[in-house]
């Protein structure tokens, strides 16, 4: 009986919370505060911990609880996701509403519905039974990728449909646009400045770039939201026009835009556009022009496609804000990764209200192909509204006294070699030290499957850089209890606990400590494959490219890379620093490291013998792989107590199952 009772509170929670989640996301009208909606919340994750078997990945305590995928998979859309045809002026507009009309053989109005266009990311989401159950982008139409576990995150999206006012649809294929507000675009830059990441070039790069991210807790973190406007396949529901669909999907628990509106004839449609034009700087998303739909779905039908655009839509786009300005010179600035951009500083110039006196080059290739020069005339416009570029040259005004622009060959911060790799655009300076790279390589280095060096989160990251007590990754080990207490928020306990933290890092095994270094294109599993291959540290010193192209999986991107990163004084130098720090290597055990070859583990549950990164180590230090997620590649699944739903994920897909008992016996004596 207990565990009747139980259900029926776990379900009447989830129930109650997405109610409030509806109104709190999507009606933006709260009917309870902040700490009862907490509350229900905490009661929830609670009950589902003790009671595993009624997990449900629509819980709304399932947002942000999947592990990161390796790759996202494939999803075949049952109705094409269609690009629009451009209008550039109002004569194409009417000349669109012309050829619907001669193509339907009607001499009267056409009404439609127009919507602001945003410039964002097209998603489809798939409704069975009013449960939410997969998520794509829109890809080439045809093909998108899986993002179900990132659109999870998004509190605007609903993971089971209200069905109170009209009835659910059995089937229901529901499209959107993510995209992410200014204001929210704004602090998300800010933040990723103050830790050194590179920043996003608009809004629309920051939902497409969160959105895509394997990791749904990175997703997670980030202000997206999404308005829903199209309609893919459904089943057991009918609509007579676009407009009754757009008015049914709030209904169901969709977020509809509301400046949607419909429209009598064109001329409406072009009133439309007029007025959206005008409040468009006062909106807190960015839109890049206004879509006008034929609103008969009857008539769509009829209108059908043609090439890859449908008849029966159009994307009114508005003109770009454009100025002219000087450049008056060209500087390389180093992101986090160590990608040089070239900045254009420019004249001050406002551009649609706003001052701006600089302006992104991109790389090399592109100050090639416009031919900026220090001195030019440019038009310079925002791209997506928001991120100045230069748009082309004003030649006629050139006066023989503009000098032409190269990448430095050293980098303007740190004096390291810049090198450009073959098949890149971008120009990276490689030094290991270097200061304008240095708070993103810390935090990389300490992570927990790189050197794993607990506590060093952003913000003390941050004030060790910028006072000057880390320069290099290996002056980590040189920190002392007096030098911490003095930062803002450093107590002598959480001094003690770092310092220790540090200490437990400096043995690692070969593999962990050549991914903590950031070495360009060499991730987890090629850390690993470089490890088995060069055996120690010191085989990477002085390698070839010969040599590590002789290693299987190693490819010439990746040897260069490698070949240039040891070879590098300045990296030299700090790895010997690591070295006199007391900072230790272990090279895989050449003795039994094949047993393992070539299989992939996931673990699940709580382990008693050792912790779930001791587990994965010790299966990399044996040839093997480990995975955070069960899928078809996976050959064994090693269960501790609680395994979860790996377990039975596990068991539909046929995959054998370990005892943690079992896997102990399979690594003493080999499988």
């Amino acid at each position: 009986m207990e565990r009747d009772e139980m259900y029926r509170r776990i379900k009447q929670l989830r129930e109650v919370i997405e109610h409030h989640n509806y109104r709190y996301y999507v009606l933006d009208d709260p009917e309870i505060s902040d700490a009862e909606y907490d509350e229900m919340m905490r009661e929830l994750e609670r009950l589902e911990a003790e009671f595993p078997e009624f997990y449900d990945p629509n819980s709304p305590s399932q947002r942000v609880g999947a592990a990161p995928l390796e790759e996202f998979e494939t999803v075949i859309h049952t109705i094409p996701m269609l690009s629009l045809a451009n209008a550039q002026n109002e004569r194409e507009v009417r000349e669109f509403d012309q050829r619907v009309r001669r193509f339907l053989g009607t001499v009267g109005d056409i009404a439609y519905v127009a919507e602001p266009k945003l410039d964002g990311l097209a998603v489809e989401l798939v409704y069975e039974r009013g449960n939410f159950s997969i998520g794509s982008t829109r890809g080439d139409g045809v093909n998108g990728e899986n993002i179900t576990q990132n659109l999870r995150t998004i509190r605007t999206v609903p993971l089971t449909l209200i069905g109170t006012e009209v009835s659910i649809p059995e089937r229901l294929e529901v499209r959107g646009e993510v995209y992410m507000e200014i204001k929210g675009f704004r602090e998300l830059n800010k933040k990723r400045e103050a830790m050194g990441e590179p920043l996003f070039a608009n809004p629309r790069n920051a939902a497409a770039g969160s959105l895509r991210q394997l990791d749904p807790s990175i997703t997670a973190t980030r202000p997206l939201r999404v308005f829903f406007y199209g309609l893919g396949e459904v089943v057991g529901y009918s609509f007579k026009s676009h407009w009754e669909f757009l008015k049914t999907l709030p209904r169901w628990g969709f977020r509809v835009n509301p400046l949607a509106r419909p429209c009598r004839n064109i001329e409406e449609a072009i009133g439309y556009y007029d007025e959206i034009s005008q409040q468009r700087e006062s909106l807190p998303y960015e839109i890049d022009g206004v879509v006008i739909k034929v609103d008969d779905l009857d008539l769509q039908s009829r209108l059908g496609v043609i090439s890859r655009n449908p008849r029966w839509a159009l994307a009114h786009k508005f003109k770009p804000k454009q100025e002219t300005t000087v450049v008056l010179d060209i500087i390389p600035q180093v992101g986090r990764t160590g990608a040089i951009t070239p900045v254009a500083i420019l004249e001050p110039v406002r551009v649609g209200g706003i001052e701006i006196g600089r302006a992104t080059l991109h790389n090399q290739d592109e100050i090639d192909k416009k031919d900026v020069r220090i001195g030019d005339t440019v038009i310079v416009q925002r791209a997506g509204d928001v991120i100045p570029e230069v748009v082309k040259v004003v030649e006629s005004r050139r006066t023989g006294g503009e000098v032409r622009y190269t990448i430095p060959a050293t980098c303007r911060v740190c004096g390291a070699d810049v090198v450009r790799l073959e098949h890149e655009a971008a120009h990276r300076c490689i030094g290991l030290s270097c200061p304008a790279q240095l708070k993103g390589r810390i935090k990389h280095f300490a992570s927990k499957r790189a050197m794993d060096i607990d506590g060093l989160g952003d913000k003390l990251v941050a004030q060790l850089v910028d006072k000057g007590m880390v320069k290099d990754i290996a002056d980590l080990y040189r920190l002392s209890k007096e030098d911490l207490v003095g930062l803002e928020r450093m107590a002598d306990k959480s001094a003690e606990n770092i310092l220790n933290a540090i200490a437990g890092s400096k043995r690692k095994p070969l593999a962990r400590f050549i991914y903590a270094l950031g070495i360009r294109h060499v991730g987890e599993h090629l850390a690993e494959v470089l490890a088995r291959g060069l055996k120690c540290l010191n085989n990477f010193i002085g390698v070839t490219e010969e040599k590590l192209l002789s290693i299987r999986e190693v490819g010439p991107e990746v040897a260069q890379s490698v070949v240039r990163f040891f070879g590098d004084r300045r990296n030299r130098e700090v790895l010997e620093k690591l070295r006199e720090s007391g900072v230790t290597i272990a090279g895989p055990d050449t003795g039994t490291m094949i047993t393992l070859n070539g299989l992939t583990f996931v673990f699940t549950g709580s382990l008693e013998s050792f912790t779930r990164d001791e587990a994965r180590d010790l299966v990399e230090s044996l040839g093997g792989r480990t995975a955070l997620g069960v899928s078809k590649k996976v050959d064994y699944v090693v269960a501790g107590s609680d395994p979860g739903s790996k377990y039975e994920k596990a068991k539909e897909l046929g995959i054998t199952v370990l005892t943690e008992q079992q896997f102990r016996e399979m690594v003493e004596q080999g499988h």
